[in-house]
């Protein structure tokens, strides 16, 4: 767990936006990630804390509890497997009030905590993807590796056709009472962690822990539009459960790699564009790659360098539909270079031209030098 405060990792305010916090992690994201930094593990560690605080900060109910208690309220809330995703805002809330008061905590703030079989942990699988993957959707292949339930005990630990005992320290109910000043507190039994039975003739597939060591093979649908730090729920796809608790579930975080060509901001896109100084003076069509062909982008005559055109529609779609984005196309004018002398020269009376002519054709520097031309005259004068 990064030891830098999440705000100060992703560079953000403590009342910054959902949006905010989602534009700070892409920008991070894309400036550290393993593709751009070959061999820089500074750049993988930034990469990862980046991840880590987003992680945090995008989830309402983990923002709200690192912001009234800290790392620590979080580790309160771990659920076991990747340790990324705990029970949610109710588990870390129950366990930091059970030693004090039991599980009435579990039951009034949703159980399935300490007072009884334990939920699953959930599981986090990171998946990178190509921008032209999050432009159409995709679906992969994954392999998960997890405990599942011993299909020859079913979870319970003992060997099949055996019967097991009520546990001794509970006598069968899951749960011990303790005796604290004036009050009397439950608390989940720490011998059979609320079963109420204990293995006494373990399972020879499992040796009496209920779960076996396996991998799953998942088909997973990644929808058009997904982006950098969006995740994807698959439900009861986590570690399983004590007997007779659900299952987890499975966390499919998206990582975007960067693209040669393109930037990406919400459903926008972003590409830069050279064109040459000819094309900028008397105008001309090009031909701009987009991500499901190509696009025609009308150049005007005098376009200058910078300017930026908007292809509505050619960006990403909208994972919450409502029509896709915008491709914003910015052109930069380039200076030929290796010119020869019979081009030097036609420039150079092209120049003249232009000097003896009485229009302005070259309106930012004109007026730079108009600016320029008041300063001084207004420096000689005071």
């Amino acid at each position: 767990m990064s030891q830098r405060d999440y705000y100060e990792v992703l560079g953000v305010a403590r009342d910054a936006s959902d949006d905010d916090i989602k534009k700070a992690y892409r920008r991070l994201a894309m400036k550290y990630h393993p593709d751009r930094n070959p061999g820089d593990e500074s750049a993988a560690d930034q990469f990862k804390e980046a991840g880590e605080a987003y992680e945090v900060l995008s989830d309402p109910q983990k923002r709200e509890v690192y912001d009234r208690y800290g790392k620590d309220g979080l580790r309160g809330g771990a659920g076991g497997g990747s340790g990324d995703f705990g029970g949610g805002f109710s588990d870390i809330f129950g366990d930091m009030f059970s030693d004090i008061f039991g599980d009435m905590f579990s039951d009034i703030f949703g159980g399935g905590g300490r007072g009884g079989p334990r939920r699953g942990a959930d599981l986090r699988y990171d998946m990178e993807i190509s921008l032209e993957e999050a432009f159409t959707g995709t679906q992969r292949t994954i392999t998960i590796p997890r405990f599942d339930s011993c299909t020859s005990c079913k979870g319970t630990g003992n060997a099949k056709g055996s019967k097991p005992p009520s546990c001794p320290t509970c006598h069968g109910r899951g749960q011990v009472r303790i005796q604290q000043g004036f009050f009397t507190l439950a608390q989940t039994c720490p011998h059979c962690r609320g079963r109420g039975t204990v293995v006494t003739d373990p399972c020879g597939d499992c040796s009496g822990q209920g779960q076996i060591r396996n991998e799953q093979t998942l088909q997973v649908k990644v929808p058009a539009g997904v982006d950098m730090g969006d995740r994807i729920r698959r439900s009861g796809d986590g570690e399983p459960g004590d007997a007779g608790a659900p299952p987890g579930d499975l966390y499919i975080q998206i990582n975007v790699k960067p693209h040669p060509f393109f930037e990406r901001e919400g459903s926008d896109l972003f590409c830069t564009v050279p064109i040459s100084v000819v094309s900028a003076a008397l105008g001309g069509e090009l031909d701009v790659p987009t991500l499901d062909g190509k696009a025609s982008l009308k150049i005007p005559e005098a376009t200058q360098t910078n300017k930026t055109f908007r292809l509505r529609g050619k960006g990403m779609p909208s994972l919450r539909g409502g029509g896709s984005g915008d491709l914003l196309v910015t052109v930069v004018v380039e200076t030929p270079v290796k010119l020869t002398r019979k081009q030097k020269d036609l420039l150079r009376q092209f120049g003249e031209s232009l000097e003896n002519s009485n229009e302005r054709h070259n309106p930012e520097s004109s007026s730079w030098l108009d600016k320029a031309r008041r300063f001084i005259e207004d420096a000689i004068g005071s």
